[in-house]
């Protein structure tokens, strides 16, 4: 029976009808109750009567991923969906292996892609790879062998597209609030990891440096702009370069760079743990649970690093002469205020983390998806451009929904800096600032904000690109 299906199923050439066709007396052969449903026990049996290997729980997972209506079995739509999906990601996958587009998949071509991944890897090894997916005995793999080995066992991470889809060691736009990157077992093993974080690190000092006089106009605004004290961009900056000189635009930005490894090394291996703990099966991590591991990283670093970013605020606030440098701040701090004035706006700045870091995902993950299922045809690399601005739409977006949360968290910050401020908890504060200048006034300071985002965006890569040479990082 299976090599009828190796006919029916697996030729070298269908078209749209011929593929519906298939799908169709697939279908039939798997539905052996003729009830129109294939549930995990019909598919199991079905495929062992028609010989294909699948891993194991592989029939539960296929079930799960193509159940639309979560009714624990697939209808033909359903089922047809599924192997449609599935078989396009194969494809882009092979095509990305497939290095001299000669349509096969030869032993030096595994060695390659697996070297790009950090891996290095035997001719040997290379050959008892190729030989467990070589159905006709060539020594290479063509497109039919490929999808006939991979299509019945579920791969919804596939490598390459994780590879490619990268972004936040990329981006950096001065928050830190963004889920952490993603590495590959090899990467781990092989030490690119920390030339990749590296990379994102030294990227995120140019950025922030090059952007710090719109992130300084962006803190001034969120602590002294009001209905009564109107500050716009222009008389902001006025204020600023009277009061101390073109070298005051750049005031906090010594600290706001210093706390990117930190907090980058504390969050990366936050992270690992959280995958770890929270990952329903070992290896392999669900978009859901890979927010609630990332927002967990990041409420760890910021903990840990949370001294700093108020340090950050008073030092981008202070006026000439109010401190000599981050340790006479430090000092000062702690003698008139206490320990506990290090973690003033604490309880905003972790709330800050979930809507940030939900929408940031969400955002990117339906973007990626967007562009896989209507553009995706050759490759799964979306190129830089689409990268950029995949990144940048995800941030922007989540800015926007913890940008009051992040104002409150300054105003905290500064509180006691401010000469005849009123102590004010957090609540108190939003009631105030809404009576007082409505919904918006939660909102000022963000044009500075997303006028440093392109550029942010584009110095960070630029410099990301250039570190990944210099480090010997391969593309």
């Amino acid at each position: 029976m299976y090599q009828v299906v190796r006919k029916l199923f697996f030729t070298d050439c269908q078209c749209a009808d011929d593929a519906s066709k298939a799908y169709e007396e697939l279908f039939a052969k798997l539905d052996t109750n003729k009830d129109g449903k294939v549930d995990v026990t019909e598919l199991k049996a079905g495929l062992e009567a028609m010989g294909i290997k699948t891993g194991k729980g592989a029939a539960q997972k296929i079930v799960s991923s193509g159940d639309e209506d979560k009714d624990d079995s697939l209808d033909f739509n359903e089922f047809s969906n599924y192997l449609k999906d599935h078989e396009k990601k194969l494809l882009l996958t092979f095509k990305s292996l497939d290095k001299n587009d000669d349509g096969r998949i030869d032993f030096t071509e595994v060695q390659q892609s697996l070297a790009d991944l950090g891996l290095e890897i035997s001719k040997e090894v290379a050959e008892k790879i190729l030989r467990s997916i070589d159905a006709d005995g060539t020594m290479t793999v063509d497109w039919n062998e490929w999808r006939e080995h991979f299509l019945f066992n579920p791969a919804t991470n596939l490598q390459e597209i994780i590879r490619y889809w990268k972004h936040t060691t990329v981006l950096d736009i001065g928050d830190s609030l963004t889920i952490p990157d993603e590495f590959t077992e090899e990467e781990k093993t092989t030490g690119l990891w920390w030339k990749q974080l590296t990379a994102g690190g030294m990227a995120g000092a140019v950025s922030r440096t090059g952007t710090a006089p719109l992130d300084r106009m962006k803190v001034f605004m969120q602590v002294h702009s009001s209905k009564s004290n109107k500050i716009t961009l222009f008389s902001g900056f006025k204020q600023m370069l009277k009061e101390g000189g073109v070298m005051s635009l750049w005031r906090g930005n010594g600290i706001n760079v210093l706390k990117i490894a930190p907090e980058t090394a504390i969050k990366f291996m936050a992270y690992e743990q959280y995958k770890k703990l929270l990952a329903s099966e070992p290896g392999k991590i669900q978009t859901h649970e890979r927010f609630m591991a990332g927002s967990l990283a990041g409420a760890t670093a910021q903990t840990a690093i949370y001294p700093m970013e108020v340090m950050k605020t008073r030092l981008t606030l202070r006026k000439t002469g109010q401190y000599s440098g981050m340790f006479d701040c430090a000092k000062k701090i702690l003698k008139k205020e206490g320990v506990k004035a290090f973690y003033k706006g604490y309880v905003p700045n972790i709330l800050g983390i979930i809507p940030y870091a939900g929408i940031d995902l969400a955002v990117y993950e339906s973007l990626k998806n967007l562009w896989l299922s209507r553009y995706a045809k050759d490759t799964a690399n979306p190129g830089v451009l689409v990268l950029l601005g995949c990144g940048t739409i995800s941030s922007t977006c989540g800015q926007l929904a913890s940008y009051p949360l992040a104002l409150i968290r300054t105003r905290m910050q500064a509180q006691a800096s401010l000469e005849g401020s009123e102590q004010q908890p957090m609540g108190r504060m939003v009631k105030k600032i809404v009576e007082k200048e409505g919904f918006f006034g939660l909102y000022r300071g963000i044009l500075p904000n997303f006028m440093k985002v392109i550029p942010a965006v584009s110095i960070s890569y630029v410099v990301y690109e250039y570190m990944r040479s210099g480090l010997g990082i391969q593309k």
